[in-house]
């Protein structure tokens, strides 16, 4: 059997005497970390500051809803953290409204979907085989069962976006929204020539940003706000931080998309946005101490 302390104690001990196997893990992880060159662009290594918030009592707080309007009481602190960090991402980028509670890239592309489509509309995005992405409308991904998506690519010869292809297919289609973002486009998006393509057929603008961040905020790429009605981030990546994500919008269409994200969060929205997998280190030390203090229990 573990030698996990009673639950009395446990609490206030190090995870090196309460769970020896994942501290162990995350040791061999961290030197694996620091001992490979990392060459997977979507990943980096968080600041120890990022790492010390992630692992902060603002993990206990349920937080669902929004800032002063949320379904538990005690969010007064929550709800000022949260404000800090939608002002934070407004400055950031230079944008005029930002949701910050998308636990990931993915489900800020999907509040964005449910923001400004119906159920089977046209989309016209970058097609996985040139560099998209899979919420880019595959089929096997949550976009391309609930849309009808089109796709356009690179220029075969040149590996460059094919801007006459992107307004053919636009004319041919006429979708209700255009994507633009890739997760593998080492190259300049041009979002102003996409808002053009978007005007001459009446579709919204939706930039996913979420290779880039870093590059866009930094200045040394091209900002898609100007000219996209929606922008998606992550917020790890180039950015650093955290695993989660954002989605912006111009001011005209806040309440579209808060009540977008609301439906895609309704249940048990945590603080530190994050249900991804490295979410199991945590949950399986919990997992141990519960476990072992009900068979203490069975067994007196």
């Amino acid at each position: 059997m573990s030698s996990v302390p009673r639950a009395a104690s446990y609490a206030d001990l190090p995870l090196e005497q309460v769970d020896p196997v994942i501290h162990r893990l995350i040791r061999r992880e961290l030197a694996r970390q620091q001992q490979n060159i990392e060459l997977i662009a979507s990943e980096n290594f968080t600041p120890v500051p990022v790492l010390e918030a992630m692992g902060s009592v603002l993990t206990n707080k349920y937080a669902e809803g929004y800032p002063r309007a949320r379904y538990y009481g005690g969010c007064e602190i929550i709800d000022e953290v949260e404000q800090v960090a939608i002002e934070r991402a407004k400055a950031l980028f230079g944008a005029e409204h930002a949701n910050v509670q998308p636990h990931s890239g993915s489900t800020a592309n999907q509040a964005i979907y449910w923001a400004a489509l119906e159920p089977g509309d046209r989309v016209l995005s970058m097609t996985l085989a040139h560099g998209g992405h899979l919420s880019h409308g595959l089929p096997v991904n949550f976009s391309g069962r609930g849309y009808t998506f089109f796709h356009y690519g690179v220029d075969r010869r040149t590996g460059l976006l094919d801007m006459e292809e992107v307004l053919a297919q636009a004319r041919k289609h006429r979708p209700r929204l255009i994507v633009v973002g890739a997760s593998a486009y080492p190259r300049t998006l041009d979002f102003a020539a996409f808002r053009k393509v978007a005007d001459e057929v009446g579709a919204e603008l939706m930039a996913d940003i979420a290779h880039i961040a870093g590059l866009v905020a930094g200045g040394a790429h091209p900002s898609p706000f100007p000219h996209c009605h929606w922008v998606t981030t992550t917020t790890h990546k180039t950015l650093a931080g955290p695993r989660g994500g954002v989605c912006f919008s111009r001011a005209e269409a806040a309440d579209r998309l808060d009540k977008a994200v609301a439906k895609i969060i309704a249940e048990g929205k945590d603080v530190t946005y994050d249900m991804k997998p490295d979410r199991n280190d945590p949950t399986a030390v919990g997992t141990s101490q519960v476990a072992d203090a009900i068979i203490r229990e069975m067994g007196r």
